[in-house]
């Protein structure tokens, strides 16, 4: 971008930057980056609290499979008659509670809040290309997020075949209580959030191309501006397809079609469709499915690598190879969706290949965990709660990835396949480390979204109780997936040899309790901070991006004249020879001799000569 257009960009700024909003304009209907990030924000904590009584439910039911509790069937009625969850009921829970979590918390709530906030901020825009876009973008997730909740609210149930609605159970209407409307409300539901990831895909990658300020050139970017980057790309090459595996699931539903269905029979009757395939629908699935991790852990690793950057007072290891590995995940996340399908009769040389490509696929993963590690290592380390955080999430994504190497492998995963070892895998490597990369970011940029600091003793608290609850959740259900339980399950009293984790199942049960009770803290801490909290600096992590830049007091166009230029990369810590421990982008090179490399001037003729002039001078 050139000076020219940022000093149209200015004026245009002084000129309508100030002027008087209404509440529905200002909170409600807003095109303001930073709002319709705090919109996305507050709503993706609402879906989780959700998400997380959901499984909390159906954790009670496992853990004590025979006992009733009144207090259900006061919250629940017909669900819980008697004090028990019913067995299709339980199912809907698993399916709405894995719905949520991995689309309107992990997907929705982490890209649309952090991409929302920092893309305009960290590459130097006065807000995202199309405003207008942004904001139904926001509204078209917020209709899906209703109608996701108001299944809950009819007859039949929500849906209940499975977060990811395998036919036949999502085809046939009649085949189980929760196939019939609230699977129609579960696909008008997604339908909404596909319209509103779509839209917001084009607008990250449409800004992050054409509207970086002056000087922030590709290799400037920060991290986490490239992984947004790369994120809102899967998405808007893989969400589609889901769209069209979803249409033909419809005209399987309503319309007498046969894309997925064929040879069944329903309470006695045979159905009249013939020569459909239900591995048709798992292979279009699964082309969303498999990039959808990645979706949700990107930004969770861009969120991360600014994070413990700041907080370890180092220049992030190796930030070409992270570069890199971010594209090569990006690149092999499409052609690994098969290995989610090794049961399904898959051809072996097929399958085969697909192995191949999921353990080359641990290859740009390790870099980055190696990565961290490094810049971890030696650093002056401060323990803020959003570094705790980001340490949560490196230890997650280590030990949850280890795992990953096994169900990659056709011939263990063939055993392991649709047991609790699964469900400890993807809870671990994309769940935990997503949510806590998710919460390092809200901790450390809560001062530029509200101008308050969070406080530090309640975010270390949430840091433990999370962190411990969720390893004494899921770490457990490993030993039960080798000793093949299913999951999915309603009770571990059907078959004498699961009865013995009966016990396992109480541990974790309480576990999970403790840890959802750990988000109040959070929860207070949040709400509390907006009104009550420490007013913040307009830096207060002493922070290289240009986020910090702008003043705490938020103005519509982010800075009040001109957008700052960019003279160097965003991590410049503890640099030997500068007068501190950082030097923001905005500095350039001609304040900072003391500290200049050799390798900071590539491409730059003239800052070499002045470098040059001011050692012959101070030698």
């Amino acid at each position: 971008m050139s000076s020219t257009v940022i000093s149209h960009d200015a004026a245009h700024h002084d000129s309508h930057g100030h002027h008087q909003e209404s509440f529905l304009s200002k909170y409600i209907f807003s095109m303001d980056h930073k709002m319709i990030a705090k919109q996305f924000l507050i709503t993706g904590i609402i879906m989780a609290v959700f998400a997380m009584v959901l499984s909390i439910l159906f954790r009670i039911q496992l853990a004590w499979p025979d006992k009733e509790f009144p207090l259900l069937e006061v919250f629940l009625g017909k669900w819980a008659e008697g004090g028990r969850i019913k067995p299709d009921f339980f199912l809907s829970l698993v399916t709405i509670h894995g719905t949520i979590m991995v689309f309107f918390v992990l997907t929705a709530g982490l890209s649309g809040t952090f991409s929302n906030l920092l893309i305009p901020y960290q590459i130097g825009a006065r807000d995202m290309a199309s405003p207008l876009m942004n904001m139904l973008s926001y509204w078209s997730f917020l209709i899906a997020c209703i109608v996701m909740v108001a299944s809950f609210f009819i007859e039949s149930g929500p849906a209940s075949a499975g977060w990811t609605i395998y036919p036949p159970l999502s085809a046939v209407p009649t085949s189980i209580s929760g196939s019939g409307l609230g699977q129609t409300l579960w696909l008008v539901s997604m339908t909404f959030f596909i319209v509103s990831q779509v839209m917001g895909g084009v607008n990250y990658i449409s800004t992050i191309l054409n509207m970086r300020t002056e000087g922030m050139d590709l290799w400037k970017m920060p991290l986490t501006i490239w992984a947004l980057f790369l994120t809102a790309i899967v998405g808007l090459l893989s969400f589609p397809v889901l769209v069209s595996a979803v249409v033909l699931l419809i005209f399987d539903r309503s319309f007498g079609t046969s894309f997925y269905l064929s040879d069944l029979v329903v309470q006695g009757q045979i159905l009249p469709n013939e020569g459909g395939s239900p591995i048709l629908f798992q292979h279009l699935f699964w082309f969303l499915g498999h990039p959808e991790v990645y979706i949700v852990v990107m930004p969770a690793l861009g969120l991360t690598s600014e994070v413990i950057s700041t907080n370890s007072r180092k220049p992030i290891f190796g930030y070409h190879a992270m570069v890199y590995s971010l594209i090569g995940i990006t690149v092999l996340s499409f052609i690994v969706w098969g290995h989610h399908m090794f049961v399904t009769g898959m051809n072996p040389f097929l399958g085969g290949v697909f192995m191949i490509t999921t353990l080359i696929i641990a290859v740009p993963s390790a870099v980055k965990g190696f990565n961290y590690l490094a810049t971890l290592w030696r650093g002056n380390i401060r323990f803020t709660p959003a570094m705790m955080f980001a340490i949560g999430l490196v230890s997650f994504f280590i030990s949850g990835g280890l795992t990953g190497l096994f169900l990659g492998n056709a011939t263990l995963d063939i055993n392991l396949h649709d047991t609790y070892f699964v469900v400890a895998h993807f809870h671990l490597v994309m769940g935990s480390a997503s949510i806590f990369g998710m919460l390092c970011g809200v901790y450390h940029w809560y001062p530029k979204m509200f101008g308050r600091m969070m406080n530090a003793k309640l975010g270390y608290l949430h840091f433990w109780l999370t962190f411990l609850g969720a390893y004494l959740v899921f770490f457990p259900m490993h030993f039960m997936g080798i000793d093949g339980v299913p999951r999915r399950y309603y009770a571990f009293t059907e078959f004498p040899f699961m009865e013995k984790w009966v016990s396992v199942n109480v541990l974790v049960t309480w576990a999970a309790i403790v840890a959802g009770l750990g988000q109040l803290a959070f929860i207070y801490n949040f709400f509390s901070s907006i009104w009550f909290g420490k007013k913040a600096t307009q830096n207060p992590w002493n922070s290289n991006t240009l986020e910090w830049t702008t003043p705490v007091e938020h103005i519509h166009g982010n800075w009040p004249g001109e957008i700052p230029a960019v003279h160097r990369w965003p991590y410049d810590y503890s640099k030997p020879g500068a007068e501190q421990d950082f030097i923001p982008q905005t500095v350039p090179f001609s304040e900072t001799m003391s500290s200049n490399m050799p390798h900071d001037f590539e491409g730059n003729e003239e800052a070499e000569r002045i470098q040059e002039e001011w050692n012959a001078k101070n030698k």
